[in-house]
């Protein structure tokens, strides 16, 4: 049975938000199962264009299927810190959306190992051909550092209970499956508040460290920046406030201007800012959440690329 395509977060929002034109070119850098893409193709003439990629080789082989019949569509592989390579040389996006973190289609599939709700590998890896995966990684760290990412990654107040309790039980038998370790952190941390899973700041932690998503995400957005056309917008939607920490002040910084030391002398309005704020970060209404409770976290944060004076530049 051929896959149902998910509905994306915030889908209307970021249709709204990307201010698209009818002949323009846009990116989709995390395209998912194609659903930003399908909206934004909608508004777009015979002449639009879209490059989606992903880093996930299933969903790059799903949004391939699904637009193979639509050459305005261009599909590619690649993570964010190769995007510079992905775009040609000289060419610039009217938009460029991000929907950071895990899937739907990801965390639905146990074989992935993403979500402590199933049993399935401890992969969590979001192309598989990376190393190690979750299960490689935990059977070779060091106490320390497993508790390091716990904290940093996933705010895990009783990091170093389940960073203790993983060395321990690894001693005795190889963690290899998601149930594996669900239940050693369930031993070691206390009962949390109602419809709180006690494994989920550690799946996520662990998570961010295999696909090393923050650091891509603080290398790709000055990358991104650079492949807008003036007036081009830059969309990102985040799902926790690590992620979204990056962007907001990614976005504040390159709408503040040139980074100079206090002491020189220089007025605000002297600046070079790359970027203009545009509205204020947008979250799912409760009609979405009510649909679809991934959407809850979500947070959407708009830019747009400051158009340059050419004779000034």
């Amino acid at each position: 049975m051929a896959e149902q395509p998910h509905r994306p977060v915030l889908l209307e929002e970021v249709v709204e938000a990307m201010n698209i034109r009818e002949n323009g070119y846009y990116l989709d850098a995390t395209a998912g199962r194609g659903g930003h893409v399908a909206a934004i193709l909608e508004q777009l003439g015979t002449t639009g264009r879209i490059l989606a990629i992903d880093r996930d080789p299933q969903a790059v082989a799903a949004v391939t299927e699904r637009f193979s019949g639509d050459p305005r569509v261009t599909v590619k592989q690649a993570n964010f810190s190769s995007l510079a390579s992905v775009v040609e040389q000289g060419e610039c996006f009217n938009g460029i959306l991000f929907d950071f973190g895990v899937s739907s289609p990801q965390l639905d599939d146990a074989t992935r190992g993403f979500s402590f709700m199933q049993d399935g590998p401890l992969d969590m890896r979001m192309n598989p051909t990376d190393h190690p995966s979750a299960a490689e990684w935990l059977a070779t760290a060091e106490q320390h550092e497993i508790r390091d990412v716990l904290r940093r990654f996933g705010e895990e107040r009783h990091a170093h209970r389940i960073a203790w309790a993983i060395v321990d039980a690894r001693a005795e038998m190889p963690i290899e499956t998601t149930a594996q370790l669900v239940a050693v952190i369930k031993k070691v941390v206390p009962a949390r508040e109602q419809g709180k899973h006690p494994a989920t700041k550690s799946f996520q932690a662990i998570r961010i460290r295999i696909n090393k998503e923050l650091e891509e995400i603080s290398d790709v957005l000055p990358v991104a920046l650079n492949a807008l056309c003036d007036g081009g917008r830059l969309l990102a939607i985040s799902f926790h406030s690590l992620e979204d920490r990056i962007v907001k002040r990614f976005m504040r910084d390159e709408a503040r201007g040139d980074d100079l030391p206090k002491e020189i002398p220089i007025r605000d309005a002297d600046r070079t800012p790359g970027l203009r704020l545009v509205g204020k970060p947008v979250r799912a209404s409760a009609n979405e959440v009510a649909q679809n409770p991934r959407a809850r976290s979500a947070i959407l944060r708009v830019a747009e690329r400051v158009i340059v004076d050419r004779e000034v530049a």
